[in-house]
Protein backbone atom coordinates (compact mmCIF):
# COMPACT_ATOMS: atom_id res chain seq x y z
CA UNK A 1 0.00 0.00 0.00
CA UNK A 2 1.44 3.47 -0.95
CA UNK A 3 2.69 5.53 2.00
CA UNK A 4 0.32 8.42 1.23
CA UNK A 5 -2.66 6.07 1.22
CA UNK A 6 -1.55 4.51 4.51
CA UNK A 7 -1.23 7.96 6.06
CA UNK A 8 -4.69 8.97 4.82
CA UNK A 9 -6.25 5.80 6.24
CA UNK A 10 -4.52 6.40 9.59
CA UNK A 11 -5.73 10.02 9.77
CA UNK A 12 -9.28 9.01 8.83
CA UNK A 13 -9.22 6.29 11.48
CA UNK A 14 -8.10 8.73 14.20
CA UNK A 15 -10.67 11.35 13.19
CA UNK A 16 -13.45 8.76 13.04
CA UNK A 17 -12.50 7.39 16.48
CA UNK A 18 -12.54 10.87 17.99
CA UNK A 19 -15.91 11.57 16.36
CA UNK A 20 -17.40 8.37 17.73
CA UNK A 21 -16.04 9.05 21.22
CA UNK A 22 -17.42 12.59 21.13
CA UNK A 23 -21.02 11.55 20.54
CA UNK A 24 -23.63 11.77 23.30
CA UNK A 25 -24.22 8.20 24.50
CA UNK A 26 -27.59 6.52 24.19
CA UNK A 27 -28.37 6.69 27.89
CA UNK A 28 -31.07 8.01 30.21
CA UNK A 29 -28.83 7.95 33.29
CA UNK A 30 -27.85 11.36 34.63
CA UNK A 31 -24.47 10.15 35.89
CA UNK A 32 -23.48 9.02 32.39
CA UNK A 33 -23.97 12.50 30.91
CA UNK A 34 -21.90 15.68 31.07
CA UNK A 35 -23.46 18.85 32.43
CA UNK A 36 -23.69 20.31 28.93
CA UNK A 37 -25.48 17.18 27.70
CA UNK A 38 -27.97 17.48 30.56
CA UNK A 39 -28.53 21.16 29.76
CA UNK A 40 -29.10 20.28 26.11
CA UNK A 41 -31.56 17.53 27.06
CA UNK A 42 -33.51 19.98 29.21
CA UNK A 43 -33.58 22.51 26.38
CA UNK A 44 -34.90 19.77 24.09
CA UNK A 45 -37.81 18.97 26.42
CA UNK A 46 -36.46 16.25 28.69
CA UNK A 47 -37.91 17.82 31.82
CA UNK A 48 -39.12 14.64 33.54
CA UNK A 49 -36.76 12.84 35.89
CA UNK A 50 -37.02 9.67 37.96
CA UNK A 51 -35.41 9.55 41.40
CA UNK A 52 -35.01 5.81 42.09
CA UNK A 53 -34.55 4.55 45.63
CA UNK A 54 -33.31 1.13 46.65
CA UNK A 55 -31.55 -0.11 49.76
CA UNK A 56 -28.44 -1.92 50.96
CA UNK A 57 -29.78 -4.88 52.87
CA UNK A 58 -29.41 -8.59 53.45
CA UNK A 59 -31.26 -10.77 50.97
CA UNK A 60 -30.49 -14.19 52.32
CA UNK A 61 -27.37 -16.23 51.59
CA UNK A 62 -28.23 -16.37 47.86
CA UNK A 63 -28.74 -12.74 46.76
CA UNK A 64 -26.43 -9.74 46.96
CA UNK A 65 -27.09 -6.77 49.23
CA UNK A 66 -27.62 -4.52 46.20
CA UNK A 67 -30.67 -6.44 44.94
CA UNK A 68 -32.95 -3.41 45.07
CA UNK A 69 -30.43 -1.23 43.20
CA UNK A 70 -30.23 -3.58 40.23
CA UNK A 71 -33.99 -3.99 40.07
CA UNK A 72 -34.84 -0.30 40.32
CA UNK A 73 -32.19 0.80 37.83
CA UNK A 74 -33.57 -1.66 35.29
CA UNK A 75 -37.13 -0.52 35.95
CA UNK A 76 -36.26 3.17 35.89
CA UNK A 77 -34.47 2.87 32.56
CA UNK A 78 -37.35 0.96 31.01
CA UNK A 79 -39.89 3.52 32.23
CA UNK A 80 -37.76 6.47 31.10
CA UNK A 81 -37.36 5.07 27.61
CA UNK A 82 -41.07 4.27 27.39
CA UNK A 83 -42.11 7.78 28.48
CA UNK A 84 -39.55 9.59 26.36
CA UNK A 85 -37.99 12.93 27.33
CA UNK A 86 -37.13 11.43 30.72
CA UNK A 87 -33.86 11.02 32.59
CA UNK A 88 -32.93 8.94 35.63
CA UNK A 89 -31.08 10.34 38.66
CA UNK A 90 -28.48 8.21 40.49
CA UNK A 91 -30.20 5.61 42.64
CA UNK A 92 -30.39 6.35 46.37
CA UNK A 93 -29.10 3.22 48.10
CA UNK A 94 -29.03 4.37 51.73
CA UNK A 95 -32.53 4.07 53.23
CA UNK A 96 -34.19 3.07 56.52
CA UNK A 97 -33.48 -0.61 57.18
CA UNK A 98 -33.97 -0.91 60.94
CA UNK A 99 -32.43 0.25 64.19
CA UNK A 100 -28.65 0.36 64.43
CA UNK A 101 -27.86 -0.01 68.14
CA UNK A 102 -29.39 -2.26 69.18
CA UNK A 103 -29.83 -3.67 65.66
CA UNK A 104 -33.27 -4.55 64.41
CA UNK A 105 -34.79 -5.62 61.10
CA UNK A 106 -32.22 -6.23 58.39
CA UNK A 107 -29.52 -4.56 60.50
CA UNK A 108 -29.17 -7.86 62.33
CA UNK A 109 -27.36 -9.23 59.25
CA UNK A 110 -23.87 -8.25 58.10
CA UNK A 111 -23.52 -5.58 55.42
CA UNK A 112 -26.88 -3.87 55.81
CA UNK A 113 -26.72 -0.06 55.99
CA UNK A 114 -29.53 1.92 57.64
CA UNK A 115 -30.31 5.61 58.07
CA UNK A 116 -33.13 7.26 60.03
CA UNK A 117 -36.36 8.08 58.22
CA UNK A 118 -35.85 11.83 58.66
CA UNK A 119 -32.42 11.62 57.04
CA UNK A 120 -33.86 9.69 54.10
CA UNK A 121 -36.63 12.26 53.70
CA UNK A 122 -34.03 15.04 53.73
CA UNK A 123 -32.04 13.32 50.98
CA UNK A 124 -35.21 12.92 48.89
CA UNK A 125 -36.19 16.54 49.43
CA UNK A 126 -32.82 18.05 48.58
CA UNK A 127 -32.37 15.78 45.57
CA UNK A 128 -35.71 17.03 44.25
CA UNK A 129 -34.84 20.66 45.05
CA UNK A 130 -31.54 20.30 43.16
CA UNK A 131 -33.25 18.88 40.09
CA UNK A 132 -35.97 21.54 40.16
CA UNK A 133 -33.26 24.20 40.23
CA UNK A 134 -31.83 22.82 36.99
CA UNK A 135 -35.18 22.92 35.20
CA UNK A 136 -36.89 19.57 35.72
CA UNK A 137 -40.63 20.04 36.09
CA UNK A 138 -41.92 16.49 36.69
CA UNK A 139 -40.09 14.63 39.44
CA UNK A 140 -40.95 10.99 40.10
CA UNK A 141 -40.01 9.03 43.24
CA UNK A 142 -39.72 5.33 42.38
CA UNK A 143 -38.87 3.05 45.30
CA UNK A 144 -38.07 -0.67 45.23
CA UNK A 145 -38.24 -1.25 48.98
CA UNK A 146 -41.18 -1.23 51.38
CA UNK A 147 -39.81 1.25 53.97
CA UNK A 148 -39.15 3.77 51.18
CA UNK A 149 -42.80 4.16 50.24
CA UNK A 150 -44.07 6.26 53.17
CA UNK A 151 -41.22 8.80 53.14
CA UNK A 152 -41.48 9.19 49.36
CA UNK A 153 -45.20 9.86 49.55
CA UNK A 154 -44.74 12.35 52.38
CA UNK A 155 -41.99 14.34 50.63
CA UNK A 156 -43.85 14.28 47.31
CA UNK A 157 -46.98 15.74 48.88
CA UNK A 158 -45.05 18.37 50.80
CA UNK A 159 -43.06 19.60 47.80
CA UNK A 160 -46.08 19.49 45.50
CA UNK A 161 -47.93 21.82 47.86
CA UNK A 162 -44.95 24.16 48.08
CA UNK A 163 -44.48 24.30 44.30
CA UNK A 164 -48.14 24.17 43.27
CA UNK A 165 -48.02 27.67 41.71
CA UNK A 166 -44.77 27.04 39.82
CA UNK A 167 -45.89 24.26 37.50
CA UNK A 168 -43.67 21.71 39.25
CA UNK A 169 -45.05 18.24 39.98
CA UNK A 170 -43.59 15.73 42.42
CA UNK A 171 -45.14 12.27 42.30
CA UNK A 172 -44.71 9.16 44.44
CA UNK A 173 -45.14 6.16 42.13
CA UNK A 174 -46.47 3.66 44.61
CA UNK A 175 -47.62 1.19 41.96
CA UNK A 176 -44.02 0.18 41.28
CA UNK A 177 -44.17 -1.58 44.63
CA UNK A 178 -47.57 -3.07 43.84
CA UNK A 179 -46.18 -6.57 44.28
CA UNK A 180 -49.64 -8.05 44.65
CA UNK A 181 -50.01 -8.20 40.86
CA UNK A 182 -47.01 -10.52 40.67
CA UNK A 183 -48.14 -12.55 43.67
CA UNK A 184 -51.51 -13.11 42.00
CA UNK A 185 -49.74 -14.50 38.95
CA UNK A 186 -47.56 -16.81 41.04
CA UNK A 187 -50.62 -18.07 42.91
CA UNK A 188 -52.28 -18.79 39.54
CA UNK A 189 -49.25 -20.95 38.68
CA UNK A 190 -49.73 -23.07 41.79
CA UNK A 191 -47.43 -21.32 44.27
CA UNK A 192 -48.54 -20.69 47.84
CA UNK A 193 -48.15 -17.48 49.83
CA UNK A 194 -45.74 -19.35 52.08
CA UNK A 195 -43.52 -20.11 49.08
CA UNK A 196 -43.76 -16.55 47.76
CA UNK A 197 -42.73 -15.20 51.16
CA UNK A 198 -42.16 -11.63 52.22
CA UNK A 199 -38.40 -11.37 51.65
CA UNK A 200 -35.86 -13.18 49.46
CA UNK A 201 -38.33 -15.95 48.63
CA UNK A 202 -39.91 -17.02 45.34
CA UNK A 203 -40.96 -13.52 44.24
CA UNK A 204 -37.78 -11.64 45.10
CA UNK A 205 -35.42 -14.26 43.74
CA UNK A 206 -37.30 -14.68 40.46
CA UNK A 207 -37.15 -10.93 39.81
CA UNK A 208 -33.38 -10.74 40.31
CA UNK A 209 -32.86 -13.88 38.21
CA UNK A 210 -34.59 -12.10 35.33
CA UNK A 211 -32.92 -8.71 35.75
CA UNK A 212 -29.40 -9.46 37.03
CA UNK A 213 -28.86 -13.24 37.25
CA UNK A 214 -25.14 -12.78 37.93
CA UNK A 215 -26.08 -11.50 41.38
CA UNK A 216 -27.92 -14.67 42.43
CA UNK A 217 -25.78 -17.36 44.09
CA UNK A 218 -27.61 -20.39 42.77
CA UNK A 219 -25.35 -22.76 44.73
CA UNK A 220 -26.52 -21.13 47.97
CA UNK A 221 -30.28 -21.31 47.36
CA UNK A 222 -32.27 -23.31 49.88
CA UNK A 223 -35.76 -23.05 51.38
CA UNK A 224 -35.92 -20.10 53.75
CA UNK A 225 -35.47 -20.86 57.43
CA UNK A 226 -37.12 -17.63 58.53
CA UNK A 227 -36.40 -13.90 58.78
CA UNK A 228 -34.76 -14.38 62.19
CA UNK A 229 -32.51 -17.23 61.06
CA UNK A 230 -31.15 -16.78 57.52
CA UNK A 231 -33.11 -13.67 56.52
CA UNK A 232 -35.29 -15.56 54.04
CA UNK A 233 -39.09 -15.72 54.07
CA UNK A 234 -40.39 -18.04 51.36
CA UNK A 235 -38.93 -20.68 49.08
CA UNK A 236 -36.39 -19.39 46.54
CA UNK A 237 -35.62 -22.91 45.29
CA UNK A 238 -38.58 -22.78 42.90
CA UNK A 239 -37.73 -19.33 41.54
CA UNK A 240 -37.08 -18.96 37.80
CA UNK A 241 -36.03 -16.16 35.47
CA UNK A 242 -39.18 -16.82 33.46
CA UNK A 243 -41.35 -16.05 36.49
CA UNK A 244 -39.22 -12.98 37.15
CA UNK A 245 -39.62 -11.57 33.65
CA UNK A 246 -43.39 -11.87 33.87
CA UNK A 247 -43.32 -10.19 37.28
CA UNK A 248 -41.07 -7.42 35.99
CA UNK A 249 -43.48 -6.79 33.12
CA UNK A 250 -46.49 -6.68 35.45
CA UNK A 251 -44.86 -4.24 37.87
CA UNK A 252 -43.49 -2.09 35.04
CA UNK A 253 -46.93 -1.79 33.41
CA UNK A 254 -48.58 -0.90 36.72
CA UNK A 255 -46.06 1.88 37.38
CA UNK A 256 -46.11 3.21 33.82
CA UNK A 257 -49.89 3.40 33.81
CA UNK A 258 -49.89 5.27 37.15
CA UNK A 259 -47.34 7.77 35.85
CA UNK A 260 -49.32 8.44 32.69
CA UNK A 261 -52.52 8.93 34.67
CA UNK A 262 -50.87 11.34 37.12
CA UNK A 263 -49.20 13.38 34.39
CA UNK A 264 -52.39 13.62 32.35
CA UNK A 265 -54.20 15.14 35.32
CA UNK A 266 -51.72 17.97 35.61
Amino acid sequence: MPKNLCLSVLILSVVTSKFILAQTPDTVFLEELTWTEVASALDSGSTTIIIPTAGTEQNGPHMVLGKHKYRINAGSERIARSLGNTLVAPVITYVPEGGIDPPSGHMRFAGTISIPREVFESVLEHTARSLKQHGFTDILFLGDSGPNQGPQESVAKRLSREWSNEGINVFHIGDWYKIGVFDDYLISQGASYEQIGSHAGLRDTSLLMAIAPEHVRTNSISPGRGPDVDGVSGDPTIATAEYGQIGFDLIFNAALNQIKELMQKE
